[in-house]
């Protein structure tokens, strides 16, 4: 899995591709958020748009650090899921639980208001 990370107003956006899956896409995505966390970001916009397959330890992994990120005060939201992911967002009603935008913009905009 390849992360990149880029700046926009105090919202962090982290761009994901390839798959997160049990193993080491996982683990790796893990970490990375971890570092996010104790680094006291505020918010952070992870783009899914080169992402084509979450498993469940994936979707664990984003609910996990959904909720550490909410506890803290702090927002985290996801952008432009793949349509296979968004159904499995669904499926799983985690589509009511993370806040899910198909604008950058906009997502910037929503987090940055909070």
């Amino acid at each position: 899995m390849k992360i990149e990370r880029s700046q926009e107003r105090d919202i962090t956006i982290v761009a994901l591709e390839g798959v997160i899956k049990l193993g080491e896409s996982a683990q790796l995505f893990s970490a990375y958020l971890l570092d996010l966390l104790e680094e006291g970001v505020p918010a952070v916009l992870i783009d899914l748009s080169k992402i084509d397959h979450v498993d469940s330890t994936g979707l664990g992994e984003l609910v996990g650090y959904l909720q550490r990120f909410t506890a803290q005060g702090r927002r985290l939201a996801l952008l432009k899921p793949h349509e296979r992911i968004m159904n499995l967002l669904k499926l799983t009603r985690l589509n009511d639980v993370f806040p899910i935008y198909d604008d950058k913009d906009e997502a910037v905009e929503a987090l940055a208001e909070h």
